[in-house]
């Protein structure tokens, strides 16, 4: 009999926990009610907790091996310059047009009410937390950079300040190749390592996934019943729309600014690689594709394409950075204007400043928006719990949001080809066809 794939088993899950939080609903007022919602509540905990353990250890390890090989290859010249700068603006790009359409749509209100914590299936306890905020005002952006030099980073690693790790994994994977040969191989070792090991637990931990789910999303509709259906719709067509904007208009824009070529021939030249990242949701997954699609179809060369392809699928994540914006003030606005916080342009610079850096270090896990919106929502102080609302449009948002992660690839791909003087790039179809024919 062939085994279910994650996806489906997670959307069962989420029907059937649809179905269950109703059914508990119904009979809230009853023991058994009460021991069932403790079971959701008790399934979800597990799962978030599980999620937390592995953030750390698997970011670091991440970032260190990925800057100490490509720093190993001599990569980190010009061509890695262009890409990483690249990389670096069209996630900034990205993470400010979802800003733009989640404060335009407002999916966290409700009649020009902020929907509350009540209906994001949050208790007392967790919702006080959002008290600890205190009022974000412009003294926030310098806070920022500070904590991205941790004075201790082992105390950085405990209180989860995820910017300062991550600044100092970038620091400690370029200059591990800087020190002598036998010292800096072991260290590869010792982080490779690490890395795969916490891959392994990450499957391990995902393999648990549709109970975790099936808790935190029936514990939300025992609450709350079907009233985040409406928020929720309104906050998935936000992101959909966002995407949709950032694919189909910047991301042409630039081509056609930076290179002065037809932008709708890399649509058909990364067909292939867009509909298999889509039904895959999975960079990774796709980057065999990606590569032939952009090196048949684009005529980009190899030089370029396995520099730039490869870098794309682990740190390029235009998609999952724009969905972890939208998603945390989503969050922000549906909780923080009820307890009399408001949601300040400090506050919102944090979370465009999280997006853009944990959208990059988690590159590569499963679900990994779900745990970046964790980071996030603990970095500006919200209660993680909130998370469980997500799950429920959770799988078609990343679908779409890795096809934009993959049609980014081939966008930098094109670009850097351009700037590094390769010619006829996306070529004419029906020219190249009667080339072949000759």
């Amino acid at each position: 009999m062939p085994k279910i794939q994650l996806h489906w088993q997670i959307l069962i899950a989420i029907v059937l926990a649809i179905g269950a939080g109703l059914i508990t609903g119904h009979y809230e007022e009853t023991a058994g009610a009460a021991r069932a919602l403790a079971t959701y509540d008790f399934l979800g905990t597990l799962f978030i907790s599980a999620l937390l353990m592995i953030i750390v250890p698997l970011i670091v390890s991440s970032i260190i091996i990925g800057i100490a090989g490509i720093a190993q290859e001599g990569r980190l010249g010009p061509m890695g310059g262009k890409t990483l700068g690249f990389y670096i603006a069209t996630g900034l790009i990205a993470v400010l047009v979802g800003l733009i359409y989640v404060n335009l749509t407002t999916p966290g209100f409700a009649n020009g009410e902020p929907l509350g914590p009540e209906r994001l299936g949050l208790d007392q306890e967790a919702a006080e937390a959002v008290e600890e905020i205190g009022e974000a005002d412009a003294s926030e952006v310098v806070e920022i950079f500070l904590r991205m030099i941790p004075e201790n980073v082992v105390a950085a690693a405990v209180e989860m300040e995820l910017l300062g790790l991550i600044f100092f994994s970038l620091l400690f994977g370029y200059f591990m190749t800087r020190v002598a040969k036998e010292n800096a191989d072991t260290l590869y070792r010792f982080w490779d390592g690490v890395f795969q090991v916490m891959m392994k637990i990450t499957h391990l931990v995902m393999l648990f996934a549709p109970i975790g789910v099936f808790g935190l999303v029936a514990e939300v509709v025992t609450e709350t019943g079907l009233d985040m259906a409406g928020p929720l719709v309104v906050f998935a067509l936000t992101v959909v729309v966002a995407l949709f904007t950032h694919v189909f208009v910047v991301m042409p824009l630039l081509i056609y600014w930076l290179t002065g070529r037809n932008p709708l021939r890399l649509f058909r030249a990364m067909g292939p690689a867009l509909l298999t990242a889509f039904s895959t949701a999975s960079s990774m997954a796709t980057l065999p594709i990606t590569m032939d699609c952009v090196r048949k179809n684009a005529n980009v060369s190899q030089r370029t394409s396995s520099f730039v392809l490869p870098l794309g699928a682990t740190v390029n994540m235009n998609g999952t950075a724009l969905y972890e914006c939208v998603a945390a003030i989503f969050i922000a606005q549906a909780i923080a204007p009820a307890y009399g916080v408001e949601l300040t342009f400090g506050l919102q610079f944090i979370v465009v400043v999280t997006a853009l850096v944990t959208s990059i270090g988690v590159a590569g896990v499963p679900m990994a928006s779900m745990v970046a919106i964790g980071i996030i929502l603990t970095a500006v102080g919200l209660p993680i719990e909130a998370l469980g609302v997500l799950f429920v449009f959770d799988r078609i948002l990343d679908m779409l949001r890795t096809a934009t992660n993959v049609f980014g690839d081939g966008v930098c791909a094109v670009i850097v080809a351009h700037l590094e003087g390769e010619e006829d790039l996306l070529p004419d179809p029906a020219r190249r066809q009667q080339v072949i024919g000759e």
